[in-house]
């Protein structure tokens, strides 16, 4: 007597495994997209660091807010720039990241021309900042910029 032994995967079970990966696939990769666009929008907080000193030491020192980097102390704005940041503006005390994807830059297309802002806040004597989203989607944001 024969004995009929089953090798391999039914046509069905195939199916249902591509099925699966399909579906984990279509959730996955939006979520890794958004996930990489935030660390690209962290950059332009790293890079406004410097700004943010520069500009409460200038408000300490003479009560006002810096209309530019020069007044600031800082260097031109194109000057200052990353992987995915372009150039970080100095403008009546608001710090303006802006993101690109042309060379040298990288940024992802969904953040391309867009900014990050900054917003400076006087507390007696101590400055503290809020991020105005510009004109990027708040799902971008920095979780310190997050309600």
């Amino acid at each position: 007597m024969k004995k009929n032994l089953q090798k391999g995967f039914t046509l069905i079970e195939l199916m249902i495994v591509v099925a699966i990966i399909a579906i984990l696939a279509a959730i996955a990769i939006p979520a890794y997209q958004d996930y990489t666009i935030r660390s690209q929008v962290s950059e332009g907080m790293s890079l406004s660091d410097g700004a943010k000193t520069a500009v409460a030491e200038y408000y300490s020192n003479k009560g006002t807010w810096p209309t530019s980097n020069g007044a600031a102390g800082l260097a031109a704005s194109t000057d200052i720039m990353g992987s995915y940041v372009e150039s970080v503006e100095v403008d009546e005390g608001q710090i303006i990241a802006k993101f690109s994807k042309n060379t040298p830059q990288k940024a992802s297309t969904k953040i391309d021309g867009k900014t990050l802002i900054l917003s400076p806040v006087a507390n007696n004597g101590s400055v503290s900042w809020t991020c105005d989203t510009g004109d990027l989607d708040k799902k971008y944001l920095p979780s310190s910029c997050r309600d």
